[in-house]
C-alpha cells in the first residue's frame, strides 16, 4: 500500500489535531505540516484523553496518533474516535515497526501507519491521502501487511468459496453512491443527493474504490457499467 498520485488529493483544506505526548514533538509537526498548503493543524493534545475531548469538539478530519501515550494508549483512543467521531481519519505514527501493533493499528480502525523518521511532505502526502480515506503503511513494514492477504496457490481455493459479484460486497448505500458515481456526480452532488455530509461522501467512494478494486472513479464506474453493478 503506498501513497496515491497526487492527483488523487482533494483541493479542500485538511483539518489536523496531533495527539503527541512530547511537546517538542508536537511543535515540530505543527510546524513543518502549516506550512504544507491545504493542511492545516487546528489543535495539540498531550494525551488521549485531552485528544478525545478536543475531537468530540472540532470533528477533525485527520488525527496524528502517538501510540506511546501516558494512561490510555494510541490504539485504545483510535477505537474511542472512531466511535464518537466515524469520519475523522486516523493515522499512527510511532517510532515502532512492530508487527503486532501495525495491525493491531489497522484493526483498531486507523486508516494509515507511518514511523517518525517519515519525511514532513511526504507524511502530508499521508494526511491526504487519509483525509480522503485512503489506507497507507510505511513501506518498511509493509511487509508485514501482506500476511493479510492470501498467497497466489490459494487463490482458486478462495475463488470457489467466496462470493464473485463485488456488488455482494457493497452496502446498499455505497450501492447509491456507485450509481451516482457512474452518473458522474462529485462528491459533493452525491452528498447533496444522500443529504449527508461531504466527507461521508468520500469515505464511501474511497471504500467503494477499494471493494472494487480500482484506482480512481473513472475506473469504478467503468467496472460498474461492465459488470452490471448498476445500469448504465
Amino acid at each position: 500500500m503506498a501513497v496515491q498520485s497526487s492527483t488523487y488529493f482533494s483541493t479542500d483544506e485538511v483539518r489536523v489535531v496531533i495527539v503527541e505526548d512530547y511537546k517538542l514533538t508536537r511543535v515540530g509537526l505543527r510546524y513543518a505540516l502549516n506550512q504544507i498548503e491545504n493542511i492545516n493543524v487546528i489543535a495539540e493534545a498531550e494525551s488521549a484523553e485531552e485528544g478525545i475531548e478536543i475531537i468530540k469538539k472540532e470533528r477533525p478530519d485527520v488525527v496524528l496518533m502517538d501510540l506511546g501515550l501516558p494512561h490510555m494508549n494510541g490504539l485504545e483512543a483510535t477505537m474511542k474516535i472512531k466511535e464518537i467521531s466515524p469520519e475523522t481519519q486516523v493515522v499512527i505514527l510511532t517510532s515502532h515497526d512492530r508487527e503486532e501493533e501495525v495491525l493491531a493499528s489497522f484493526g483498531s480502525g486507523a486508516t494509515a501507519y507511518c514511523l517518525k523518521d517519515i519525511d514532513p511532505q511526504a507524511l502530508s502526502d499521508v494526511i491526504k491521502c487519509a483525509a480522503n480515506g485512503a489506507c497507507w503503511i510505511d513501506p518498511t513494514v509493509a511487509k508485514m501487511a501482506l500476511k493479510l492477504f492470501p498467497r497466489p496457490e490459494n487463490a482458486r481455493f478462495l475463488s470457489k468459496n467466496t462470493n464473485p459479484d463485488p456488488k455482494g460486497h457493497l452496502t446498499e448505500r455505497e450501492q447509491e453512491v456507485l450509481r451516482l458515481l457512474v452518473q458522474g456526480r462529485s462528491n459533493t452532488e452525491i452528498a447533496k443527493e444522500l443529504i449527508v455530509s461531504v466527507h461521508t461522501a468520500k469515505a464511501h467512494v474511497c471504500s467503494i474504490l477499494q471493494k472494487l478494486c480500482v484506482d480512481d472513479r473513472v475506473q469504478a464506474a467503468v467496472k460498474a457499467i461492465k459488470e452490471g453493478l448498476v445500469k448504465a
